[in-house]
């Protein structure tokens, strides 16, 4: 019983929090990406370089996501899932200046290859502690297991995992993919 009016009591505590976070500091956060669709929630403690992310419909981003990109896009389809602690990266740092510390290299001074989009096709779904590096596209329908760091292109109705992620497996043989896509269009 004691425990009982604890978790009530915290629960009420917890929400004016989760109203304001839902439709004051969600709205705010959704108005700075690149563009975002409808039906798209974002988890609390979300960090991204705003601008450059673009986002479709139906999409949920779990907590503490991390999506950095300061010259190439992040573009997510529709109908994507990540789960917490999901992470994005589409650059990297100059290593090949002779005679200069790697810090003192700025932005201004990357190369073409140091920063290359991330696409997801849509309909994906991301674990949990997943990594997408730069210049990857997760193909449609497609799955990345929790943890795995995904350094190429994942094929369409894939599921990948580990370190660097590899196919596991296929969702689907090709008979049933040509059925899925007949049914969801």
């Amino acid at each position: 019983m004691k425990t009982e009016f604890a978790r009530v009591a915290w629960n009420m505590c917890q929400a004016p929090q989760k109203v304001f976070d839902r439709f004051i500091v969600m709205a705010w956060k959704k108005a700075m990406l690149g563009s975002c669709g409808k039906g798209t929630l974002l988890g609390t403690g979300c960090n991204f370089t705003w601008q450059n992310v673009y986002i479709g419909d139906d999409v949920f981003i779990g907590s503490n996501a991390m999506f950095m990109s300061t010259r190439a896009r992040i573009v997510v389809g529709d109908h994507v899932m990540f789960g917490p602690n999901v992470s994005i990266i589409t650059g990297g740092h100059r290593v090949d200046v002779v005679g200069r510390y790697m810090t003192s290299i700025t932005d201004g001074e990357k190369l073409a290859e140091n920063d290359r989009d991330v696409v997801l096709e849509g309909d994906n779904w991301i674990g949990a502690n997943a990594i997408v590096l730069k210049g990857v596209t997760i193909g449609r329908g497609a799955v990345v297991a929790a943890g795995a760091i995904v350094t190429r292109d994942v094929p369409r109705y894939a599921i990948v995992g580990g370190s660097p992620a590899r196919l596991i497996r296929m969702r689907f043989s090709s008979d049933d993919v040509m059925a899925h896509e007949r049914v969801l269009r």
